[in-house]
């Protein structure tokens, strides 16, 4: 597909925008300018539609929802008078349909709406490389006063001993091996860890999962340690608080040492996956050669207004130090069309940024955590409660988790949240308006919700600051 949609460049190659990498936030910075009149250069940098929709949410979520499938034919079990059931699990139709679902969301989200938009012109010709006044992409130099770089990351490679030698599989490339493992080592416990061993697990595969702190650490820890029972009791191993020391291949399989209280173990399995984050694709580019400062991880640095460090260019979704969700690159995306062709003045904001892990029980959060609402330097009080306390949570006989309340002591002002729940993707929106609007544990003990809900869980958390809730009749307060 090359030079699609040609919308507006003229002979010479010239632009108002250009923008490199055609993944979400490619995508929502080039739409955006293009309905507002404007000619733009939107330049491949990978496979169109970028991380999400081919390597990332839409293939894993499709696996993780068919594992929950699975796993909820044989939990049926814990409902009197229902008899549990092991479906069987075809993991080569399951990664053949998966794909395909892959290659129909890229196809209705990204390339047929290319014609949809005056104005725009795809180019893909090769890699890109920002030069003076422009970007040269396949010997051809296309020019614009403002530059959106938005090319997203890709999954990082940990520094282990031996690491190089064994053939060891990232986020992208479980989720189409062609075959079901019998075992795999996960190497780390972010939210990518957790959610493919989990999935992996429920899917028929021996899973150890592998951290050096614990899992999710950046999540509250009694959220971690709630997560950390779930996975346990569906027989995933997990280890925590170590080091790796190597990697080698072994009876056909990999072995990787590590060392806890500096005594070694050997962990073997037939596949190491490593979940260890992403690094962003910033190389290449041409950066330094413009002055366009990255961090350590090769991340750019944008200001609130999503500009890098040279007039003119901008840069969102993964390829900066910003948040690394989809919706995140979007809303970076927009900010940075907006300041860059002065159409209305933005910043980027993030604190009422909700944020899911989607294992099951889920994981989600909003705001601040005790831990970062300290050294904020709030006056800080907290709540607590246990999903035994959550009606729906009793009817569903699933009180796996626990809902966390985080507000200022002074001025009752709920300052963030987290919650594990088997609905807690859902639940955190609830939540994160509340944040939005300012409201205080008080307002939020007072509003009415719907009984037998989830959600409803917020309101009790809200009112544990002040009463014993166990001590509640239902809907009571």
């Amino acid at each position: 597909m090359k030079d699609c949609c040609d919308g507006g460049g003229d002979r010479k190659g010239s632009y108002d925008l250009i923008v490199v990498g055609a993944g979400s936030a490619g995508f929502s910075a080039s739409i955006t300018a293009a309905e507002a009149g404007k000619r733009v250069a939107l330049v491949g940098h990978g496979t169109i539609g970028g991380t999400c929709v081919n390597v990332g949410c839409v293939p894993s979520k499709a696996m993780i929802r068919a594992a929950e499938a699975v796993h909820g034919a044989s939990a049926a079990g814990r409902f009197p008078g229902i008899a549990p059931c092991t479906p069987s699990v075809d993991w080569s139709a399951l990664v053949a349909g998966t794909t395909d679902l892959v290659d129909e969301m890229r196809d209705r989200k990204y390339i047929s709406l290319l014609p949809e938009y005056e104005g725009l012109t795809y180019i893909e010709e090769g890699p890109a490389q920002l030069v003076e006044g422009g970007v040269e992409v396949g010997g051809r130099t296309f020019t614009a006063d403002r530059i959106i770089i938005a090319t997203g990351s890709r999954p990082h490679m940990p520094d282990i001993p031996g690491i190089d030698a064994v053939d060891v599989l990232d986020s992208t490339s479980l989720l189409t091996l062609p075959e079901r493992p019998d075992s795999i080592i996960v190497l780390g416990g972010g939210y990518i860890g957790c959610e493919l061993a989990q999935m992996a697990s429920r899917l028929g595969v021996n899973v150890t999962l592998v951290t050096r702190s614990r899992l999710l650490p950046g999540a509250e820890p009694e959220v971690a340690e709630a997560l950390t029972e779930a996975l346990r009791a569906e027989g995933i191993r997990i280890e925590t608080g170590l080091s790796y020391r190597e990697v080698a291949a072994r009876d056909g399989g990999v072995a990787l040492t590590i060392e806890r209280d500096g005594n070694p173990e050997a962990l073997t399995a037939a596949r190491l996956v490593a979940t260890t984050g992403r690094v962003s694709n910033s190389d290449g580019l041409g950066l330094k050669e413009l002055a366009i400062e990255t961090n350590p991880r090769g991340a750019i640095r944008v200001g609130p207004d999503m500009g890098t460090t040279r007039p003119g260019v901008y840069a969102a979704g993964d390829v900066t130090d910003r948040d690394q969700f989809v919706y995140m690159a979007a809303y970076g995306a927009k900010i940075a069309v907006n300041n860059a062709l002065g159409l209305q003045p933005m910043a980027y904001d993030n604190t009422a940024m909700p944020w899911v892990v989607f294992t099951d029980p889920q994981v989600a959060g909003v705001g601040l955590s005790e831990a970062q609402a300290i050294e904020a330097r709030n006056e800080v009080k907290t709540s607590v409660i246990g999903l035994d306390n959550v009606p729906r949570a009793l009817a569903a006989r699933d009180t796996r988790g626990l809902i966390k309340l985080v507000a200022d002591a002074k001025t009752d002002r709920l300052l963030g949240g987290q919650i594990v729940a088997p609905e807690g993707a859902d639940t955190i929106q609830t939540l994160a308006m509340a944040l939005k609007m300012g409201m205080t544990t008080k307002a939020l003990g007072e509003t009415i919700f719907p009984y037998l809900t989830t959600v409803e869980g917020l309101k009790l958390a809200a009112q544990t600051f002040d009463k014993d809730v166990a001590k509640l009749s239902c809907c009571a307060g």
